[in-house]
């Protein structure tokens, strides 16, 4: 079994400001899922949520659709 460290918010959110680069490094070449983000940055899912929605609220990124993919998921591109 392997062993999982979960973060609190705070921890995550202190990372914002590092991931931000990494994502927007990330979305150069195309629009991604979030779990694609997450599987190309090597952190959990559930972290990059907030990594993006910060992104987001503050206008670095958009939605590339209207509707999310069959899976729920959106994909996001720089703005």
């Amino acid at each position: 079994m392997q062993n999982v460290i979960v973060r609190g918010i705070a921890e995550i959110m202190r990372d914002e400001m590092i991931m931000q680069d990494k994502i927007i490094s990330v979305l150069q070449d195309e629009p991604k899922t979030i779990p694609e983000i997450a599987e190309t940055l090597g952190y959990p899912s559930h972290e990059v949520v907030y990594w993006i929605m910060a992104m987001w609220r503050y206008s670095k990124i958009e939605e590339t659709t209207v509707k999310p993919d069959a899976d729920g998921y959106f994909k996001y591109k720089l703005k």
